[in-house]
C-alpha cells in the first residue's frame, strides 16, 4: 500500500513528542540534545516560556484575518526589523522559499519601474540552495533537485563561489540583480569573503544591480549577529530570512529598501497566510529575546568555544575528520567517512546533527544552549567518534 504520507523524505526511524530547552524527548522516554535545532528554525529551544505565552495569548483572541485588513502584529515586527537593519519596509510570508520569491519578483519588478523591463536576469552561485519551488530550483541549479521537473524556469546566470571575475563576466544588458547567500548551509557551510561581498556591493552600485542576500538559515542570530552580511560591513538591497524568525512556527520575511521595493504597489504581490497574527506573535516574540542586551554576544562567546572544542575533537580523530567549519552556532565538521556514518553515530548516543554538502555535518544548535551544553555535546561526539573508529578496525 502507498503511504498514506508522500514519502519524499529518508526519515529516522524517531518520534519526538515533546521538546524542553535544547532537548528533545521520543516515544520511548529517550532524550537526545537537539544540536540540529529543526534545520536552524528552533532558535529559542522548545517550549520556550516567552514564545509559548505569547502564542497561547494570541490563539485565544485571534487567529487570522488575511491581508485585505491592517494587522497590527504584522506592523509592529516590521518596524521592529526594519529599526534593527538596513531596510525601510518588509514583506511577511509562510517560508522562506516564498521569502526568495518575493526577492526575486522584487528585484525584476524594479527594474521594470526604472524602465529597464529587459533586465530580469539574476547572477547565483553554484553550491547555493534557496528552496524548493520551481523558481527557487532553477536559481539553486543544482542537477539532484531539478531532475525530473521539466525544463528549467530561465532567468538564472551561475558562476563559481566567490569567483569575482567570473561574477563581472556573467554580467549582460539582462541582468536585474545577484542573489548569494552569506554563508552557504546547505552545501557544506561555506562563508563568502568579506571582499567578495564587498566587490559585489560595488559591481552592483557601479551596474545598476540589486544585491540580495539569502539569509534564510544565517539571519536572526545564527552567526553571532543579527544578520550575518553585518560583519562583513556590507548591506544588501533586498534580503530573505525565515527558519529562526519564528522560533519554530512557519514565517519568513523579506525585507529591503525603499529604493528596490519602490516599484512594488498594490496588487503586484500577496500572501493569504503571510503575516497573519499567530506568526506574528512568534515573530515579535522570538525578537524580544534575541534583541535582549547580551543576548548575541553570548552566542557569539558559545560558538566561539564550540568552535574550539570541535577543532579539539578533529584533532583527537584526523582519521574521521578533516576540519571545522562555520560563523557562530553555525558550524560543520568535514568528514573523512561518510557523513551519513557519523549522523547515525551520533543520533545513536542521543546528539542530533544534520547533514550537509560536501560531506559534513552540520551542527545548528538553539541560539539559548550554554557552554554547559556543549560539553555535553562534545562528550556524545567523542563516544559517537569512537564507535564509528572501532567499527573501522572490526570492519578491517
Amino acid at each position: 500500500m502507498f503511504p498514506a504520507v508522500l514519502p519524499t523524505y529518508n526519515r529516522a526511524d524517531v518520534a519526538f513528542v515533546r521538546g524542553e530547552g535544547p532537548y528533545l524527548f521520543a516515544e520511548d522516554g529517550k532524550r537526545y540534545l537537539d544540536f540540529g535545532a529543526g534545520i536552524a528554525v528552533a532558535a529559542l529551544g522548545h517550549a520556550h516560556p516567552h514564545l509559548v505565552e505569547a502564542l497561547r495569548e494570541q490563539a485565544g483572541k485571534l487567529w487570522h484575518t488575511s491581508n485585505l485588513y491592517r494587522i497590527p502584529g504584522q506592523e509592529r515586527l516590521a518596524r521592529r526589523l526594519v529599526e534593527a537593519s538596513f531596510a525601510d519596509t518588509v514583506f511577511f510570508t509562510n517560508s522562506g522559499v516564498e521569502a526568495i520569491e518575493c526577492a526575486i519578483k522584487m528585484a525584476r519588478r524594479y527594474q521594470y519601474g526604472s524602465g529597464h523591463a529587459e533586465r530580469f536576469r539574476i547572477i547565483t552561485f553554484e553550491g547555493a540552495f534557496h528552496g524548493r519551488t520551481l523558481t527557487a530550483l532553477a536559481a539553486g541549479n543544482q542537477a539532484k533537485y531539478l531532475e525530473g521537473f521539466g525544463p528549467k524556469v530561465d532567468g538564472f546566470d551561475q558562476v563559481p563561489f566567490g569567483d569575482f571575475p567570473a561574477v563581472e563576466k556573467a554580467v549582460t544588458a539582462e541582468t536585474a540583480a545577484i542573489l548569494i547567500e552569506p554563508v552557504q548551509g546547505e552545501s557544506g557551510i561555506k562563508p563568502a569573503r568579506p571582499e567578495f561581498l564587498r566587490a559585489l556591493r560595488r559591481l552592483c552600485d557601479d551596474r545598476g544591480l540589486l544585491l540580495i542576500f539569502d539569509e534564510v538559515q544565517t539571519g536572526v542570530g545564527r552567526t553571532g549577529a543579527l544578520f550575518a552580511h553585518e560583519r562583513s560591513g556590507v548591506t544588501p538591497d533586498i534580503m530573505a530570512v525565515a527558519k529562526g524568525i519564528g522560533g519554530g512556527f512557519p514565517m519568513g520575511a523579506c525585507l529591503a529598501t525603499e529604493k528596490a521595493a519602490a516599484a512594488m504597489t498594490a496588487g503586484s504581490h500577496a500572501s493569504t497566510f503571510g503575516g497573519n497574527p499567530l506568526a506574528m506573535a512568534a515573530g515579535n516574540a522570538t525578537l524580544d529575546v534575541v534583541l535582549a542586551p547580551e543576548f548575541l554576544e553570548r552566542v557569539r562567546q558559545v560558538g566561539n568555544y564550540m568552535c574550539q572544542q570541535m577543532a579539539g575533537l578533529a584533532a583527537a580523530h584526523p582519521g574521521l575528520f578533516e576540519d571545522v567549519r562555520g560563523e557562530g552556532l553555525m558550524l560543520g565538521l568535514k568528514m573523512k567517512v561518510p557523513n551519513t556514518a557519523y549522523i547515525d553515530a551520533l543520533r545513536a548516543e542521543g546528539l542530533l546533527a544534520v547533514g550537509a554538502g560536501d560531506n559534513v555535518v552540520r551542527f545548528l544548535p538553539p541560539l539559548i544552549i550554554s557552554e554547559a551544553h556543549v560539553r555535553e555535546a562534545m562528550a556524545l561526539m567523542e563516544k559517537a567518534a569512537a564507535a564509528l573508529e572501532n567499527q573501522k578496525v572490526a570492519a578491517q
